[in-house]
């Protein structure tokens, strides 16, 4: 096999999460967004939206962004094989992952009056933010867990850990949305943390079985856990803020358009985070180890970027169509005939996918490098932008300005990275990549035209038709670099085993 398709092989796997699993969670997501919408309707899951703003807050703004720099520190020594500073590095995560969960527990519990009046403005739901505490500190002990099996490179374990916590999340939403209704959302939060949390115990001890790890001081902890801990901050920067812009553009709404309104743009947000987000998961759990491994060698950089854009464009483009085309019915079918208005919000806002794939494949070079004075720039002056586009978007064109501005974001975002990554690094994609790009690009361009023709039948007929010749082009030149046939072969062969 030559070298480059293995390469590009590799890339696959990891992409896609050969095997189902991802395959599965979603379908998992997608039965628990259509309880959810049946069961609570969009009251409901923009309640839920309004508890899970601020839990994702808190958790981001108080776990020190262990969760991203211990991946990259643990990746880096594993890169090395030097065992011994592996199982250090994972003792000192374990020791601070308790000191930040009891940390933003505390925060919880101080903040819960704000949170209340600021969310429902009420204070009816301080009691519950109280609570939401317990699914904090389930949360940050996950995600110390997980990042020890991202950082090992043990893709699989990550992944039936993620998709077991669905699972068990999944049988504990239905018994409590269908007894208690809007009252269950809380208890269900709670309870899908700490099943998450059990998983991630489980998988990360399978990871580390014949590990003997340190035991260390909490004095230790915080002294070798400096920088561990420094990197983090500066990494959990972006995902705090732009956290922060979610929950303020949630709020906003909310005050604006009501609880329901808040459940349409949260239902159209977990289409774009979760359908099509399968190529962000991928990105964040397989290539910032692997780009963090050789950041300064720059052939080898250019040509991971390389790679894993193009690979995501290709895989996403028909993604995109098929939501494009067919909104109104798969909305239908994921939620229910009262979330309609989210379609114009998913129409425009999916169309931002295709340049955040490139982007975000660019944008992890800053990242990998550990060029914090330019990240922290970066994610104050992109989320800005964010907030502003989407305030803006809102006030004048309602839930469809909300997916204009998003689309509007991720076009600035991609001009902007792929100049700082040339001006800073001398970075350069590849040569082949932008026309395959802009090819993409003309794809999903005459699919959201074509939903603009009246007549329901030419509509979809057309839809279906560029959707189709999209997957085959995607196919082909897929084929070409990954080589199918040979990549099924090996699969099958290793599952026998």
């Amino acid at each position: 096999m030559r070298e480059e398709q293995k390469s590009y092989q590799n890339v696959m796997k990891a992409t896609t999460l050969f095997g189902g699993v991802q395959v599965i969670h979603i379908l998992i997501t997608i039965a628990r967004s259509k309880i959810i919408a049946l069961l609570v309707g969009a009251e409901g899951m923009g309640i839920a939206s309004l508890f899970l703003a601020p839990l994702r807050l808190l958790t981001t703004a108080t776990n020190l962004g262990l969760d991203k720099s211990a991946v990259k520190e643990i990746a880096g020594h594993a890169t090395d094989e030097n065992e011994l500073k592996v199982f250090r590095s994972i003792s000192i995560l374990k020791r601070l992952a308790w000191f930040t969960a009891i940390a933003g527990a505390l925060l919880m519990l101080a903040f819960s009056p704000f949170l209340s009046q600021w969310s429902f403005d009420s204070g009816e739901y301080t009691i519950s933010f109280i609570w939401l505490g317990l699914a904090l500190i389930f949360n940050q002990l996950s995600a110390s867990r997980l990042a020890i099996l991202q950082g090992l490179r043990k893709l699989q374990f990550l992944a039936k850990s993620n998709l077991y916590g669905a699972i068990s999340g999944l049988f504990v939403t239905i018994p409590l949305y269908y007894a208690l209704g809007i009252d269950g959302i809380l208890p269900a939060i709670i309870l899908t943390s700490g099943f998450i949390f059990l998983f991630a115990i489980y998988f990360s001890r399978k990871a580390v079985e014949n590990i003997a790890t340190n035991n260390l001081s909490s004095k230790e902890a915080f002294s070798e856990g400096r920088g561990m801990m420094k990197l983090g901050v500066t990494l959990s920067i972006s995902t705090l803020i732009g956290l922060l812009v979610a929950y303020l553009v949630q709020i906003y709404i909310s005050h604006q358009g009501g609880e329901s309104e808040v459940g349409f743009y949260s239902a159209g947000i977990v289409i774009l985070n979760t359908y099509v987000g399968l190529i962000f998961n991928a990105m964040s759990t397989d290539y910032f180890p692997r780009l963090s491994a050789i950041c300064d060698d720059g052939l080898a950089v250019v040509k991971t970027v390389f790679e894993q854009a193009f690979i995501a464009i290709l895989l996403i483009t028909p993604i995109v169509i098929f939501f494009v085309g067919f909104a109104p019915l798969l909305i239908e079918l994921l939620y229910s005939g009262e979330f309609a208005p989210t379609v114009s919000l998913v129409r425009w806002g999916i169309l931002g996918m295709l340049f955040k794939a490139v982007s975000w494949s660019m944008g992890y070079i800053i990242i990998a490098k550990g060029d914090s004075s330019l990240f922290m720039k970066t994610a104050v002056g992109f989320n800005s932008i964010l907030l502003a586009l989407n305030l803006i978007g809102y006030h004048f064109y309602g839930l469809e300005g909300i997916g204009m501005s998003l689309l509007a974001y991720f076009v600035l975002h991609f001009i902007t990275v792929k100049w700082l990554t040339s001006y800073r690094y001398g970075f350069k994609m590849a040569s082949g990549f932008y026309r395959a790009f802009f090819i993409c690009i003309l794809f999903c361009a005459g699919a959201f035209a074509v939903t603009y023709i009246e007549a329901l039948y030419l509509r979809y007929s057309l839809g279906f038709f560029i959707t189709a010749l999209s997957c085959l082009y995607s196919y082909r030149l897929l084929d070409e670099k990954v080589g199918f046939k040979t990549l099924v072969t090996s699969i099958l062969k290793k599952k026998k085993q």
